[in-house]
């Protein structure tokens, strides 16, 4: 494979699994991130799933120390999440490669303390603490799905005399996936299934973009086949999850 600028590159992608059947797909936001940039970026690339469990002594030897995701750059290994992210919008660039960066500096922070909280959520075993980290969720939430909501600056048309009152976007940035969707659906989608399996936590109906943005994703490949299956997902968080013991 060749950057775009025409460097020969090679990239291995280890993304770690669940560990249900020790080969499909698991769960890990920070290994379907590396995944649908490459698939974004329309990179060939190799796909080893690896059960930590039993992980290969080649593969202690490669990264000792660390868990995947990993990717070798022409024998060097980077570890780092946001550096690879980095380091792939940088060699895997434009004639060859889109760029995937977003336009607009708001979508690369929108959503950021969603995964936080609800990690705070339903990692808590304390009934007389529940209501108040549910709604320090649902407050991350509610300030998602208002930027979803809202208009983008080319969404609006400046010499139209009718106002555009919301965004219709399909992504955080526009129409198309960016860096940021990357980062964020993926664990968006965890919140989903997991605070539903083990809390009973639905999000809102009424939070109209941010179900418009989710449905929007479970149409795209991208997201689709680079994702571990609910199953997986719920076996991932069954002893993370705290059961509500008064």
């Amino acid at each position: 494979m060749e950057s775009g600028n025409g460097q020969h590159i090679n990239i291995f992608f280890f993304l770690f699994q669940a560990g249900s059947d020790g080969e499909s797909i698991g769960n890990c936001p920070f290994s379907q991130r590396l995944f649908m940039i490459l698939w974004l970026k329309g990179v060939v690339f190799n796909v080893t799933t690896v059960d930590l469990k039993r992980k290969p002594a080649d593969l202690q030897n490669l990264a000792p120390g660390t868990h995947p995701p990993f990717i070798t750059f022409n024998g060097e290994v980077k570890t780092d999440v946001n550096k690879i992210e980095e380091f792939l919008e940088d060699v895997l660039c434009p004639p060859k490669y889109s760029k995937l960066s977003a336009r607009h500096p708001e979508s690369n922070t929108a959503g950021m303390d969603i995964f936080a909280k609800f990690s705070a959520f339903i990692k808590n075993s304390k009934p007389d603490a529940n209501e108040g980290l549910e709604r320090g969720l649902l407050k991350t939430l509610q300030k998602l799905d208002e930027y979803l909501c809202s208009p983008l600056p080319d969404e609006i048309d400046h010499n139209s005399m009718e106002e555009v009152k919301a965004s219709t976007r399909s992504f955080l940035d526009g129409e198309d996936m960016t860096l940021a969707d990357c980062n964020l659906l993926p664990k968006l989608h965890i919140v989903k299934v997991v605070a539903k399996k083990y809390r009973g936590f639905e999000i809102p109906k009424d939070m109209t973009g941010i179900w418009r943005y989710l449905n929007n994703a479970y149409k795209r490949e991208e997201f689709t086949n680079t994702c571990a299956s609910d199953k997986e997902i719920e076996i991932a968080y069954a002893d993370v999850a705290k059961r509500l013991v008064k």
